[in-house]
């Protein structure tokens, strides 16, 4: 008896007690006054987050949850979590969004109205909530956070009634007909009223739903970890602007915790961000519009100190996984988050269509953007179709940018802003016309990667920035950004359709503070090697015919090249690179240990004189690769 005493004290303390660990289902036939067996199962998920604790697991069954669920606890280490999934071949939906029904048809065809007491909305009415924050661009008239969908689709909202009455085709937006569809509100003190042009269809034979939840996926406090999300469908949720100095929500937020796996889910129609891995709002929020008399950029130094004295560091906060989800028709970011995604990987998920409205700009927009993304890996998604892909703002230190598929996006495919690096991008299809990188950074190291537009490079001289120790949240030390200080080897630049206005290839860094590296690069189609460059091929007149193919699901690029067989190179490792010039540190794994750039982007070993660009077997000739999905990963 002793002996068996000893052993469940041992057990209790090492929190090995898995035989324990209780299944919790729910299903929208269920109770919640049930005690949460398959037999006897909750009805909303939000009881189950009440009852479930560390090494529980909560599945929930096929229909759709109209509710915010604000776990009350997390986990206690990667073994030992509590586990949120859609149960195996079930659709499971959870909708920040109400149906609405009795419709009155108004005398302008196609346009009806709804009214709606503001009780029905409980404590929070999205459409008496505007859009605000640090860095947004409202255009000159109020956006709210609600939105109105019909048969899932979101219509525009407009600043006055007449433009409801009299739609008009958006121009710049690829769905001009579907500009057409719109809405305008307005409430007082005991009502709501929305009017929408339905032109057609009848709202009330059709499915319409209007978002009056600010999340679906949310823990209100702080110390709720090791979570994992797998296998919704999260939708239609009012979630507003996530700027960088402020408590960043959107319809799954990890609510500056550690350890969330956010995994196989299909998250669309977010009013601003689909997936926020974000700042709290103790240490401010929105704080450059609650004072205008210093600049944004001291605002988020003070509120960069201020996390730190909260515990901003790797034993607190991110070390998320994020991965095979798709993210789509969030107007904002498809995954956004303020220092809280550090640590971090983001990998195999498949984000599209991202601020297509176009309705409001900002200096937030992109399938992905992070600020302080330390050691952060973000490697194999495809992108495309979004304001920016990915955009890494302040802070990217032991960052890696690997293997992604970016193509087809309005302002470019990515934007370093401001940092200090080390940050490696390896083996990326950069597609777009345009531009493929805004670099504003410097310490970066750009390998094996395939360009098919243009470079631009700014310097940035009146903000001082933070860089850090290795591998920690510590700052180092505050500087301006001078450029250079980047290496680029063994890269393919194949612009497509080039103009004379535009620089392309490397001899866009004429003017960088630092110097910078290159080695093994091929230029083609008017791109040119920077200043020195020895070891490249350069043929102005020859077109390598890029283009990218997407069928849907399947994606392919061709290309041709000529001369590389002639062309000298070497293998790229963490000796190679060097260290960046502040951070004094090496391009190296987020552990310290060294890098070799040993695999291509299908996953095939690289030879020791490796191929440029990111597909190995490549030699002189005609090429088509089929980029997505890869199942050589």
């Amino acid at each position: 008896m002793k002996r068996v005493s000893v052993l469940l004290t041992v057990m209790l303390l090492t929190g090995s007690l898995a035989a324990w660990s209780k299944e919790y289902h729910v299903s929208v036939k269920g109770n919640d006054a049930n005690v949460g067996t398959e037999a006897a199962s909750f009805k909303t998920i939000g009881k189950a987050a009440q009852a479930a604790y560390a090494g529980d697991v909560i599945t929930v069954h096929a229909g759709v949850y109209r509710e915010w669920v604000n776990p009350p606890r997390g986990g206690e280490s990667d073994d030992n979590r509590i586990v949120y999934r859609a149960a195996h071949g079930e659709r499971v939906e959870i909708k920040g969004s109400e149906l609405v029904a009795n419709w009155q048809k108004e005398k302008e065809n196609g346009v009806w109205k709804v009214v709606l007491p503001n009780s029905f909305f409980g404590d929070y009415n999205p459409y008496k909530d505007p859009i605000y924050g640090d860095w947004f661009w409202d255009k000159g008239r109020i956006h709210h956070t609600g939105e109105v969908f019909l048969n899932g689709k979101s219509l525009y909202e407009k600043e006055t009634l007449d433009k409801v009455l009299h739609p008009v085709a958006n121009a710049g937006v690829r769905d001009s007909i579907g500009s057409t569809y719109t809405w305008y509100c307005e409430s007082d003190e005991q009502q709501t009223t929305i009017w929408a042009n339905f032109h057609k269809f009848n709202p009330n034979k059709e499915q319409v739903e209007i978002s009056v939840r600010r999340t679906c996926f949310y823990p209100e406090k702080q110390g709720v970890n090791y979570l994992t999300i797998q296998g919704f469908h999260i939708s239609q949720a009012a979630t507003q602007w996530a700027a960088p100095t402020a408590e960043q929500i959107g319809m799954i937020a990890t609510h500056w915790n550690k350890g969330w796996i956010i995994e196989n889910n299909v998250i669309s129609n977010s009013k601003c961000s689909g997936i926020t891995l974000g700042k709290e709002r103790a240490t401010g929020h929105n704080v450059w519009l609650n004072d205008m008399s210093i600049d944004g950029s001291l605002h988020y130094i003070e509120v960069t100190f201020r996390t730190l004295r909260n515990g901003w560091n790797k034993e607190n906060i991110g070390s998320h996984i994020v991965h095979n989800n798709e993210i789509f028709a969030c107007e904002q970011t498809g995954i956004c988050g303020s220092m809280g995604a550090a640590f971090s990987l983001v990998e195999n998920n498949y984000i599209h269509d991202i601020w297509t409205k176009r309705q409001f700009e900002g200096a937030e927009i992109a399938g992905i953007k992070f600020h302080a993304a330390i050691d952060t890996r973000i490697c194999n998604n495809r992108i495309h179709n979004t304001g920016r892909g990915i955009w890494l703002d302040w802070m990217a230190q032991g960052t890696r940018v690997s293997r992604n598929l970016i193509y087809d996006n309005y302002w470019d495919d990515i934007f370093v802003e401001v940092d200090h690096g080390p940050y490696l991008v390896d083996n990326n299809i950069f597609g777009s016309r345009g531009v493929n990188v805004w670099d504003m950074s410097q310490g970066g190291a750009f390998v094996h990667n395939l360009f098919a537009g243009s470079f631009r490079v700014h310097q940035e001289k009146g903000r001082y920035t933070p860089y850090h120790f290795p591998h920690q949240t510590d700052v180092a030390g505050l500087s301006i950004i001078l450029s250079g200080d980047d290496r680029f080897y063994n890269n393919l630049f194949l612009p497509v359709a080039p103009n004379e206005k535009t620089v392309y290839g490397l001899s866009a860094y004429g003017k960088t503070g630092y110097p910078i590296f290159g080695d093994g690069n091929v230029y083609y189609n008017s791109a040119q090697p920077f200043e020195g460059e020895v070891n490249r091929v350069v043929n102005s007149d020859f077109n390598p015919d890029f283009k990218v193919e997407d069928k849907g699901g399947e994606v392919y690029v061709s290309f041709s090249l000529q001369g590389i067989e002639k062309l000298a190179t070497e293998q790229v490792t963490t000796e190679r690179l060097g260290k960046a010039k502040l951070p004094r540190q090496a391009y190296e794994q987020p552990d310290g240990t060294p890098i070799t750039i040993d695999t291509d982007y299908l996953g095939y070993p690289r030879r020791t004189h490796p191929q440029p660009g990111p597909f190995e077997a490549v030699k002189d000739g005609s090429f088509r690769f089929k980029v997505y999905p890869n199942t050589q990963r």
